[in-house]
């Protein structure tokens, strides 16, 4: 749990610079919703929001081919 606080953390600190802050977020929330709910959902709303920017990215290059 101290290991998803701190990636938590420190993803948030890189956030600003070119480093991955983002996956260092994601890493800490998927840790700690091994063992805390809010963070569960947190983390599935998340990858929810992840899989519809994904769709919407490959709907445009499916337009893009044609």
């Amino acid at each position: 749990m101290v290991l998803g606080f701190l990636s938590l953390i420190f993803g948030i600190l890189i956030l600003p610079t070119p480093a991955p802050g983002l996956l260092f977020i994601f890493l800490g929330l998927s840790i700690l919703a091994l063992e805390i709910k809010w963070a569960q959902e947190l983390n599935q709303q998340g990858m929810q929001i992840l899989e519809r920017t994904l769709a919407r990215i490959k709907k445009i290059f499916k337009r893009d081919k044609k």
